[in-house]
């Protein structure tokens, strides 16, 4: 189960990154309160995941999945440009993310 909520946790930051523009610097009330609340979910989901994860490894694949998620829904949605460099670091952020959790020994 704290995989199951580490993974949502990096979903809702995904979501979180994409609400914090639309707050227009924090000046529109309603996109702001949703920006917030995302923060305050993805954070909450974290804790529990932590919980019986390590939280080095969980805060790693936490911003992980986030990361991964902002850059395509950039791309995506914002039509950012998605070069060989793009690309790549997307592959070693998974691979990393990857080896990581290979790695952990908690089965």
């Amino acid at each position: 189960m704290p995989w199951i909520w580490l993974l949502l946790a990096g979903a809702v930051e995904v979501a979180w990154s994409q609400s914090i523009e639309p707050t227009d610097g924090f000046r529109k009330v309603p996109q702001t309160l949703l920006c917030l609340i995302l923060m305050l979910g993805a954070v909450y989901l974290l804790s529990r995941a932590m919980a019986d994860l390590p939280p080095g490894i969980s805060y790693a694949i936490f911003t992980g999945i986030g990361t991964v998620g902002a850059i395509v829904l950039g791309v995506v949605l914002r039509h950012e440009p998605l070069g060989p460099g793009r690309i790549a670091a997307l592959l070693l952020i998974v691979g990393g993310l990857t080896v990581a959790r290979l790695t952990t020994g908690d089965g």
